[in-house]
């Protein structure tokens, strides 16, 4: 452990005590969650995004070290393990340069060395590459290994057996392919081209049908682009390596004198061996690259999503469009809960669609409707022009958002649609789905699979199974962050808090269900298959808002109740007075030494006092929130240099796009969203931000919006 601790401190730039400490307790099975938000004292208050860097970083440190133990086991069987050979592979610090140190003594498939080789004519190769033999002396020197027996003819035949064994030895050559790799990688190029016939059907890639740009500068998003269209058969993809200059290189490297023979076996080892492999290497390291940028863009985007501000207290009627099948609308109540469900038809002439308004308009006023949260997909431009019209004939201070409905039909049809709501019909799942997610987004988003939430780059063209990994540790991480309470929760949240997995979220609702609300944290203890170690993880982040103490409305974690309640004895202050903001209890204590008397560590003292000014609080809250509206905007009311509010839907890696309520999502362009340096629109922006642009063109016809943010 002391050396992947020194490496990982060296990386990430902490202290390697923290590190080991941090290893410690991920092998230990403490969650993530909890490590970042219960153990602060022992990781040095590192950050749940930086602990799950570095698990990440350790898992791959700990194949990189067995993959050594193997390979140097491997070579040491065939005899060939030296000390150099041992200490250069203890060195290499990536699994490609192992493969590389590995490839002269990894057992091949049938080639056309090895092929030679069983016709003996390796020790003829050895000998024209060690240059013991000159130029005009190889036919000589090749008559010796022709043999009938081994079907070796002609001394055109043993020179060319020859030939195909130095030109193996010189692509297994662990030096030069790294340095070639490395050759190709600064000075290459990478090249598409369209294929024939295939422009029609691909217009979005037409920046690519003839095009050209060095491997250094290429961004992650193009070269997603570019194997999507590979991908397709639409474009052809290739690497163009500065080959004179790897063709200098190898020559010095190799050839003491001038030798027609050696340049050609040279030549025959770049072209058939090595480029091709170096290409298939720069091109998968191109795509795990890009696609690990993807992926974080895609978390990034998805956490501020989940941890957008609810409208708590709204009685909320979700509105999901269509055309012919009729807009389902489905209104719930504060709590979430199902009051009322209709399909009206507004679009279906002008009977159906007085019917319609009449019909909305009951509902509003019927319930109290306090918002309309409108699905984005098809219908939407109609349904919201119709909405807007309708409520101006209502008393009721109602307004409306247009919300993104990605992934509710997926969730109406799934199996927890069905459960959830099994006397309603699958479209009108979808309206509550809406609904819910403006009332509630990150309890209604974690119904859906994050993959179908449509706030990624490219999400169905990258490793999925590493897609899903990061989305699972990004939904764990925001659920823990806002806590879960657990007399309210469903199974789809309560299977993400640290320590709880879909068995023991489902135990959790059947003990509900059985045996009534839980009164206090500890009762939590009693759920079948939540053992001691799983409460540890989970404790913290359950809350329960009306039981026995008024702790377990908190953040604070059990283990922590004695040293509050001798704080609070400290102070003069009983349980009830706690959530009084504006007594300032805390406001005069030298948090250091009340640490010390408490025994408890400084950062979770201030943990603790931040969750005991304002029990019950929701770290969402001081979100902005997205603007409601009462009135329709089109994109044929824009205007270049027009003002506007908008909210970031979306980031990507070459700006971030912004709603600005006309049912096409305006683009900043990375160049428009400050006026300062940044690699990355996300070093200024991020999804849910509710920022002021302006309108720099519009393309009507391929419904295109510009916009700026340098105002």
């Amino acid at each position: 452990m002391e050396y992947l601790a020194k490496q990982l401190a060296e990386e990430f730039k902490i202290r390697p005590q923290q590190v080991e400490e941090t290893i410690t307790l991920i092998d230990g099975g403490n969650t993530i969650p909890f490590i970042a938000r219960y153990r602060k004292e022992i990781t040095g208050n590192l950050s749940d995004a930086l602990l799950r860097d570095l698990d990440v970083r350790l898992t791959y440190l700990r194949k990189l070290e067995k993959r050594k133990e193997e390979v140097c086991s491997t070579i040491e069987e065939q005899g060939k393990l030296t000390p150099e050979l041992k200490n250069a592979i203890s060195r290499v610090t990536t699994l490609q340069e192992v493969e590389d140190l590995y490839l002269p003594y990894k057992q091949k498939k049938k080639t056309r060395a090895s092929v030679a080789r069983q016709k003996g004519l390796e020790p003829l190769a050895q000998l024209i590459l060690e240059q013991q033999i000159d130029e005009a002396g190889l036919s000589a020197a090749a008559v010796d290994y022709l043999s009938e027996e081994l079907e070796v003819n002609s001394v055109e035949e043993a020179l060319q057996y020859a030939q195909d064994i130095i030109a193996e030895i010189i692509a297994d050559n662990g030096t030069h392919r790294s340095l070639i790799r490395k050759m190709t990688l600064e000075k290459g190029q990478i090249k598409s081209t369209v294929v024939k016939g295939m422009e029609e059907e691909n217009p979005e890639l037409e920046m690519y049908f003839d095009h050209t740009e060095t491997l250094k500068a290429v961004k992650d998003h193009r070269i997603l682009a570019l194997n999507r269209g590979e991908k397709k058969k639409a474009l052809s993809v290739k690497i163009l390596a500065p080959v004179d200059q790897i063709d200098d290189y190898l020559k010095k490297e190799i050839t003491q004198t001038p030798s027609g023979f050696l340049t050609a076996a040279i030549e025959d080892s770049y072209k058939r061996l090595i480029a091709p492999a170096i290409e298939r290497e720069i091109r998968g390291a191109l795509k795990e690259r890009a696609e690990e940028g993807a992926i974080k863009m895609f978390a990034l985007n998805l956490k501020k999503l989940l941890l957008q501000p609810p409208f708590k207290g709204k009685t909320t009627m979700g509105f999901d469009p269509a055309f012919r099948t009729g807009c389902k609308i489905a209104i719930l109540d504060p709590a979430g809960k199902v009051l009322d469900t209709n399909t009206i038809y507004p679009t279906l002439g002008k009977g159906q669609a007085k019917e319609a308004e009449k019909i909305l308009l009951d509902l509003i006023e019927r319930h109290q409707v306090d918002i309309i949260a409108i699905g984005n997909g098809t219908a939407s431009r109609e349904s919201e022009q119709f909405v807007a019209e309708a409520i101006k004939k209502t008393k009721v201070a109602v307004q409306y958002i247009v919300v993104n409905e990605a992934g509710a039909s997926v969730y109406s049809a799934s199996e927890l649609g069905t459960e959830e709501y099994p006397d309603l019909n699958v479209s009108i799942r979808g309206a509550i789905s809406i609904g819910g997610r403006l009332q509630d987004p990150l309890s209604e988003l974690v119904k859906i699979d994050p993959k179908h939430i449509g706030v990624g780059q490219y999400q169905h063209d990258v490793n999925q199974k590493e897609l899903e990994r990061v989305l699972e540790a990004t939904v764990e991480d925001a659920v823990n962050n806002v806590g879960v309470n657990v007399n309210r929760a469903s199974v789809s949240l309560l299977k993400h808090v640290a320590g709880v997995n879909k068995t023991i979220a489902k135990n959790i609702l059947e003990y509900r269900t059985t045996q009534g609300s839980f009164k206090n944290r500890k009762e939590i203890m009693k759920v079948k298959g939540l053992g001691a170690k799983a409460f540890e993880q989970c404790a913290g982040f359950l809350r329960i808002d009306d039981g026995d103490n008024i702790l377990d409305n908190t953040g604070v974690h059990p283990e922590s109740y004695k040293s509050v309640e001798k704080l609070l004895k400290i102070k003069g202050i009983s349980k009830a007075e706690l959530g009084n903001q504006e007594q300032g209890f805390f406001n005069d204590l030298n948090v250091p030494e009340t640490a010390v008397e408490l025994s408890i560590g400084v950062p979770t003292l201030y943990d603790i006092l931040n969750e005991l000014k304002k029990p019950g609080r929701d770290p969402r809250e001081n979100a902005p929130k997205p603007h409601l509206k009462s009135d329709v905007l089109s994109m044929e009311d824009l205007e270049v240099d027009m003002e506007l509010v908008g909210t970031v839907r979306n980031v990507i890696d070459f700006g971030a796009f912004v709603d600005i309520g006309v049912h096409q999502d305006g683009l900043v362009h990375i160049s428009q969203i400050t006026d300062r340096f940044i690699r990355h629109p996300s070093e200024a922006v991020s999804l849910g931000d509710v920022v002021t642009v302006k309108v720099l063109s519009i393309d009507l016809k391929r419904k295109r919006i510009g916009l700026t943010m340098i105002i």
